[in-house]
């Protein structure tokens, strides 16, 4: 369990930000028994190609073995930890058996620069070291947004709020770009359910599932820092809702899908997720709104929820 937690973190930092080149991830077999991966071949060491990528794109990693230790030979950027979030609950009904809840896989990493200046991630706290030099990662790895999977028995008219999290930092970010704070809200809780450390397959991250080229674009350096996040999330939300003449229907479309597949169907677009997502942000923007600011006016485009 333990390898292949490492190596769906092996693939989330591969999708991290990284500088526009091209080439290849190895596998090493060292001669103490030590698995390494690395951008290049090691002297003296057996090597396997595992994975290869091109500039502008994310490493797409095969299959791997059982990692112990995985290596950079360019230094990754460190990911800062993130305070936990205050738990969502899902409210039950007697009735009926409890909600099946999304599938999350939680775990943690130890990252440090060896002599040579090369990065490491081990699920291994490293022994002989000095503590100030290893820095934990703890993560927790998601197969799709909160609110894209079906999810049989979970109720999003009954689903418990979260009016308390992050407030100071989505108020500052809602009166910035003028974003709706309970729009904001809707987002945040369909993403991740309020989660700052969420990775999906696909390398979405933080609390606002900001894809890297998304991130980078909105001046996001770091997205998941909590802060960041809603920052850069907000501005691309509000980016959206001016595409889209202040349409949230085709903002909520187009943040799940891109704007690009909102252009190509000309509305919200045939994808079993996104019809889902949609209709699932609306209802929790309605149910954030009437808490938070019971007697405001809904805005344009409000979304129909079933």
């Amino acid at each position: 369990m333990r390898g292949r937690l490492v190596s769906l973190l092996l693939g989330a930092l591969l999708a991290l930000p990284l500088p526009a080149l091209a080439g290849g991830i190895y596998k090493c077999a060292g001669s103490d028994g030590v698995d390494s991966y690395v951008s290049k071949r090691l002297p003296g060491a057996r090597c396997k190609l595992v994975g290869s990528y091109r500039a502008g794109r994310a490493p797409k990693p095969r299959a791997l073995p059982q990692p112990v230790i995985a290596r950079s030979d360019v230094a990754q950027p460190v990911i800062a930890e993130a305070a936990a979030a205050a738990p969502v609950t899902v409210a039950k009904r007697t009735s009926i058996s409890a909600p099946a809840a999304p599938r999350v896989v939680r775990g943690q990493v130890y990252s440090f620069v060896d002599a040579e200046g090369v990065r490491n991630y081990t699920s291994v706290r490293p022994a002989g070291l000095p503590a100030a030099s290893v820095r934990t990662i703890r993560y927790s790895y998601i197969e799709k947004c909160y609110a894209c999977g079906a999810l049989p028995g979970l109720n999003f008219r009954t689903l418990r709020l979260n009016t308390i999290a992050y407030q100071d930092e989505i108020r500052a970010a809602a009166r910035e770009h003028g974003v709706d704070e309970a729009v904001v809200r809707a987002i945040i809780h369909a993403e991740s359910a309020f989660n700052p450390r969420a990775l999906s397959r696909v390398g979405a991250q933080g609390l606002m599932q900001l894809m890297p080229a998304t991130a980078s674009r909105f001046g996001v350096s770091n997205a998941f820092d909590a802060a960041q996040n809603i920052r850069g999330g907000v501005r691309y939300l509000a980016w959206l809702l001016k595409r889209f003449n202040g349409n949230l229907t085709l903002a909520a479309a187009g943040y799940n899908a891109g704007e690009g597949a909102v252009d190509k169907y000309g509305g919200v677009p045939p994808y079993r997720e996104t019809q889902r997502y949609v209709q699932r942000v609306g209802l929790l923007a309605e149910r954030y709104r009437g808490v938070l600011n019971p007697v405001a006016s809904p805005l344009h485009g409000g979304l129909s929820a079933r």
